[in-house]
């Protein structure tokens, strides 16, 4: 399904949830797995120094640094090297989100995988919530190919993927996202949940709206999905329709956990803006800090 997979990594113990991913997606699919690490920021000048990301130091990188950082990464990976086998190794100093993204361009990649953020912070923490930014944040804004951001270790996963979410707002940019999870669950033959959680925010209004009218936002929420998604799937019938109400991340991460969801797909964006200039969404952000599943953020249909 894939043949290029890129896994961007810090190699930090943050990685190490996405890191077994990475290496399990590439040899269920057969896909050669680029392992790829930006190590830091190279000096102006003619000095051959760099400021280390992780560390905030300088380091000399003379003529057998690259290949001291490839020998840490097989290290480090070690064991998923022995149980799956050796992947593509890519080092380099640079912009990490710059240098991915060309990197994947270049390599025409059709699956990018991250971590959610490079140092083990709790969700409790009060500068959590903005990791998922800077690298991550200006991948998934530009990347030509779906990006698959894995916050935590998956429990619900079996052999990648047996139950897909399409988490949809209705959005010009959810079908980018649609497109990708039904087509993922077409090759693959597993569960395909079409879900959206109608809003009932009362922060603006004020007001609760009564049950009669929920009950008709959920009737035209169900009518809107089968005629803008089901109407799309052809013969492909192992799907399931399901609206609730409520603030809509909440009801998303509450629905994955009764199915037991193994992989989340949603929209970047929700905003008819250009996809480049896209910050993640307020609803896909909360989505994966909270998610026990990886969670694809789809920006674009380049790549599908």
């Amino acid at each position: 399904m894939f043949k290029k997979i890129l896994f961007a990594t810090t190699a930090s113990p943050a990685c190490d949830a996405a890191a077994k991913i990475a290496f399990e997606l590439a040899e269920k699919y057969k896909s050669e797995l680029i392992i790829y690490h930006v190590f830091g920021v190279p000096s102006h000048g003619s000095s051959f120094s760099i400021t280390d990301y992780l560390t905030g130091e300088e380091d000399n990188m003379g003529p057998d640094y690259i290949d001291w950082v490839k020998d840490e990464l097989k290290n480090t990976y070690e064991t998923l090297i022995k149980k799956h086998g050796e992947p593509r190794f890519e080092v380099l100093a640079g912009i990490p989100s710059t240098e991915i993204l060309r990197f994947a361009r270049k390599e025409d990649v059709e699956f990018i995988i991250m971590g959610s953020h490079t140092k083990a912070d709790e969700t409790s923490s009060p500068r959590f919530r903005g990791i998922v930014g800077t690298t991550m944040q200006n991948v998934a804004r530009r990347a030509r190919c779906p990006v698959l951001i894995i916050s935590r270790p998956c429990e619900t996963c079996f052999w990648y993927f047996n139950k897909i979410i399409f988490g949809t707002d209705f959005s010009k940019a959810s079908n980018a996202a649609f497109k990708f999870a039904y087509k993922m669950a077409e090759f693959i033959g597993c569960k395909l949940y079409l879900f959206h959680a109608v809003d009932i925010d009362t922060s603006q209004a004020g007001v609760s709206p009564g049950q009669k009218t929920i009950e008709e936002k959920i009737k035209a929420a169900r009518l809107r999905i089968e005629n803008e998604y089901v109407s799309q799937m052809n013969d492909f019938d192992n799907y399931e329709i399901s609206i609730w109400e409520g603030t809509p991340y909440i009801e998303l991460l509450k629905f994955a956990r009764e199915t037991s969801g193994d992989l989340i797909v949603m929209a970047h964006h929700t905003r008819d803006i250009d996809p480049d200039e896209a910050l993640l969404g307020t609803t896909v952000e909360q989505v994966v800090l909270r998610s026990a599943c990886p969670v694809a953020s789809v920006n674009r249909q380049d790549k599908l």
